[in-house]
């Protein structure tokens, strides 16, 4: 693993962080309401790995992002934010979130009656609609310049998918399409593990969910990750880590609208996504093309490019 980025792609990062994009970025920040520490970020992370990104662009094609990256980490902003410099270097860029392709909440109260009860609540494997989004990374890698393709949206403050008329509309030919989720690249074990946390041993005795989890992992998400070409992965130092984290999203999020998990429901539901998380935390790390390894401040501390 290459643990700097490429010389000429440092140089070209420090000349266009002089540009008029220091506007953008500036903005970006406010918007995002980001430290004023990001600065540096900038400068040292994201600015390099989008010209890195650039490189790996063959005209005339798609290319497939993939952004992994626990609870918390910062997927949406890192990719928000390259998406902000590679549009506004000419290309066209669009995002999809495994969030938005979850089943319907009839869809998982059927699972949740025939295979286990956890599967009700969204978030692991088994509960996305992989088929639709198959289908929507392939409408965007075959779209021509007249094209016109609707990208999934769930609504989270209902459980529930929206209405296919709130879908936002993606028109012309992508050129970058990013895909990004806590679970995405994740690979299935070989074999049943014991339980990680209190819910497993106390809501999944028998393994039965763990097991559901580990079978679609070994089919049909193979298939929707297999269409990444590359993989960058936001790594978080440990789980304690990303409970902090998502403990200060649901913070913030009580703060600006009155909703928001508590503490001790915050916990339960972490517990749902530990044992997908902590794999992916042991494997991606191998051969993941970019990981970004985070510091228990939530700052990137490190990069690793896996060699051409």
């Amino acid at each position: 693993m290459l643990r700097t980025w490429p010389e000429d792609i440092v140089e070209r990062s420090h000349s266009l962080a002089g540009t008029s994009l220091r506007t953008e970025i500036e903005n970006f920040i406010r918007l995002h309401q980001l430290p004023t520490e990001f600065h540096s970020e900038v400068q040292q992370y994201y600015l390099p790995l989008a010209l890195w990104l650039q490189e790996k662009y063959v005209p005339g094609q798609t290319l497939v992002v993939g952004v992994s990256g626990g609870q918390g980490t910062g997927k949406s902003t890192l990719t928000d934010f390259i998406r902000l410099i590679l549009s506004k270097r000419g290309f066209d860029c669009c995002a999809v979130s495994l969030d938005d392709i979850y089943l319907t909440r009839a869809e998982r109260q059927q699972l949740a009656e025939e295979v286990h009860p956890l599967l009700q609540t969204r978030g692991v494997p088994g509960t996305h609609d992989v088929q639709l989004g198959i289908d929507t990374l392939e409408a965007l890698c075959k779209a021509g310049n007249q094209s016109s393709i609707a990208l999934p949206r769930f609504d989270k403050s209902v459980d529930e998918r929206a209405p296919r008329n709130h879908w936002p509309i993606h028109k012309g030919k992508a050129e970058f399409v990013f895909l990004e989720g806590w679970c995405l690249g994740a690979k299935p074990v070989a074999a049943p593990q014991s339980p990680v946390n209190f819910l497993e041993k106390s809501e999944d005795q028998f393994g039965i969910w763990r097991r559901y989890i580990n079978q679609q992992l070994n089919e049909r998400y193979k298939e929707l990750f297999s269409r990444v070409d590359i993989m960058v992965m936001l790594k978080a130092p440990d789980m304690e880590s990303i409970l902090e984290w998502r403990k200060l999203q649901e913070q913030k999020l009580r703060e600006r609208t009155g909703a928001g998990m508590r503490d001790e429901e915050l916990k339960r539901f972490v517990q749902h996504y530990e044992s997908v998380t902590r794999n992916i935390m042991a494997d991606m790390p191998l051969w993941a093309d970019c990981v970004l390894q985070l510091g228990r401040d939530h700052k990137i501390r490190e990069i690793r490019l896996r060699p051409e």
